[in-house]
């Protein structure tokens, strides 16, 4: 693990990753958040 090229596709692999999660998590909450305050599914 001492190459550097390593480290950083690692690097990008994790924040891709942690990224997606944090955006699909995200969209959850703003979904469950429109759906108390009007009732009815969010727009698509």
């Amino acid at each position: 693990m001492d190459n550097e090229l390593v480290k950083r596709l690692v690097w990008s692999g994790l924040l891709a990753g942690f990224g997606a999660l944090a955006s699909i998590a995200a969209a959850r909450v703003a979904a469950t958040v429109f759906r108390r305050i009007y009732g009815e599914d969010p727009p698509d």
